[in-house]
């Protein structure tokens, strides 16, 4: 019998984007109920765009340790409802106006419709969660969803302590912040499809865990990295973006740090929060960046995590979906938008 063909970055992302069309089906379906305004405004950042890939992996999760994708089926949905409560907030507070290319949910409906739109998903994910046929799994699948929700709060807190700060945070206080806002989120769904796929094994739901929680890192990091330096074309922001926003992500700090005391520091510093800087500018401090190699340690960074997370999984049996998981961390790490 011949073996199947290696799993490339091309190919999850294709694996990646079919489980997004039926996962993104079935929350439609779920995510309805009247008045029809509330579930359109909760249902708007669903129907446009998103990679679905705390799903994905829960669902890759399960089946790396012989579970059913069946049984994963009402976690997954929960996991995204959060996610997507966790947006509509997020872009709220952030006033943002734009996600995947379309106005923001407070944008299109009104601030007080978002927070309710983003109040039913919140509710609706325990609605959905608390109707698994596997009644005993239920106390670990809803402490794992409250504990996301708690860390998921706690870290926005954390961010918005940072950028009210005058002063820089350090690396470490970085990628703590990071690790509750982002990275908890991909931590829960890995430990979920774990614990759906029933083991009876408490070191694979831990080792799956850290297996989501390094990605998520290696993720969030690569995210900021696209938020500095990304192609326009496929980021739908202008380049340097994050500069002007004035945001403390990982290269923005590497670069105000590493720029002291040379000809780089007046470009970065005079972009940094700047939002009348000129085009000319704002290309200077990313010049700039890129002059003090901030891409390349950044990337170096996001790929150490990578390789923490391979680790995680790297004893379980060779499998489809150890593979598509173990080419997830390729995928996050290369990507461009």
């Amino acid at each position: 019998m011949e073996a199947d063909p290696p799993v490339t970055d091309t190919a999850v992302g294709d694996s990646i984007d079919v489980e997004a069309v039926r996962i993104t089906r079935h929350l439609a379906c779920r995510v309805k109920g009247s008045p029809p305004e509330l579930y359109a405004a909760a249902r708007h950042l669903i129907e446009n765009g998103g990679k679905r890939l705390r799903p994905y992996m829960m669902l890759r999760s399960c089946q790396i340790l012989g579970g059913s994708m069946n049984a994963t089926h009402k976690a997954v949905s929960a996991i995204e409802m959060i996610h997507n409560f966790s947006l509509v907030h997020d872009d709220i507070m952030d006033n943002d106006e734009l996600r995947h290319g379309v106005p923001t949910v407070h944008k299109k409906y009104g601030t007080p419709v978002a927070i309710l739109a983003g109040d039913v998903l919140f509710s609706k994910a325990y609605q959905v969660l608390t109707a698994v046929r596997e009644r005993e799994l239920l106390p670990d699948l809803v402490t794992k969803l409250a504990d996301v929700c708690v860390d998921i709060c706690e870290g926005q807190m954390l961010d918005i302590q940072m950028a009210q700060e005058e002063r820089i945070p350090t690396q470490e206080e970085y990628i703590t912040m990071i690790r509750k806002k982002t990275a908890a989120l991909f931590e829960a769904s890995c430990a979920m499809g774990a614990i759906c796929a029933r083991t009876g094994n408490k070191s694979d739901v831990r080792y799956l865990s850290l297996f989501g929680r390094h990605l998520g890192v290696a993720f969030q990091i690569t995210d900021d990295l696209i938020g500095v330096a990304g192609d326009p074309a496929k980021t739908k922001k202008p380049v340097g973006n994050d500069i002007k926003e004035g945001k403390k992500s990982l290269p923005i700090l590497m670069a105000l740090k590493e720029s002291a005391g040379t000809k780089h520091h007046e470009p970065i510093t005079a972009a940094f929060g700047n939002p009348d800087i000129s085009r000319q500018g704002l290309d200077g401090a990313v010049e700039s960046i890129r002059a003090l190699g901030i891409e390349e340690t950044v990337s170096s960074i996001a790929c150490g995590y990578a390789d923490k997370a391979k680790r995680c999984i790297a004893a379980y049996p060779d499998s489809r979906a150890k593979d598509e998981l173990m080419s997830l961390l390729g995928f996050v790490v290369k990507r461009d938008n």
